[in-house]
């Protein structure tokens, strides 16, 4: 599927994460487990829960190569203490909230052309593995 293949819908794209032709490369964090204070309900407030949180990056290549140099890349490490960082100011009301501010995260590195992420929370319904939201943003 090609860009122009692309359909644009409710500020959602569905490209592939990783696109040869495009010069796209895929990074991503892949069930980054961690305690949040999250959730609506009063038996939520005031203390953490496990969250699961993915993240896939279609990231652009801006330049031929590399050179083997993190900072001519999009790094997962610097991913995962955004996570912690949005975690760390506080309550967060919704799943969906804590997902679009990682998402807007990533997106603000100019490489990032395409961020989906997924956040579970793990103990919330105690028949279900997780609930949680998925969401898909790009520039």
């Amino acid at each position: 599927m090609t860009h122009e293949d692309s359909t644009a819908q409710d500020n959602l794209v569905h490209l592939p994460y990783a696109d040869a032709a495009r010069a796209v490369r895929h990074v991503f964090v892949r069930d980054y487990v961690t305690d949040a204070e999250i959730g609506v309900w009063s038996h939520e407030k005031g203390k953490t829960q496990k969250v699961r949180i993915s993240v896939d990056l279609s990231v652009s290549e801006e330049t031929a190569h590399h050179e083997d140099q993190l900072e001519n890349v999009v790094c997962y490490n610097e991913i995962v203490l955004g996570i912690q960082k949005i975690i760390e100011t506080g309550h967060i009301q919704l799943v969906e909230t804590l997902a679009e501010k990682i998402a807007a995260m990533s997106l603000v590195n100019s490489q990032v052309l395409k961020a989906r992420v997924k956040v579970e929370k793990l103990e919330a319904v105690a028949e279900a593995a997780s609930v949680g939201v998925e969401i898909e943003r790009h520039r």
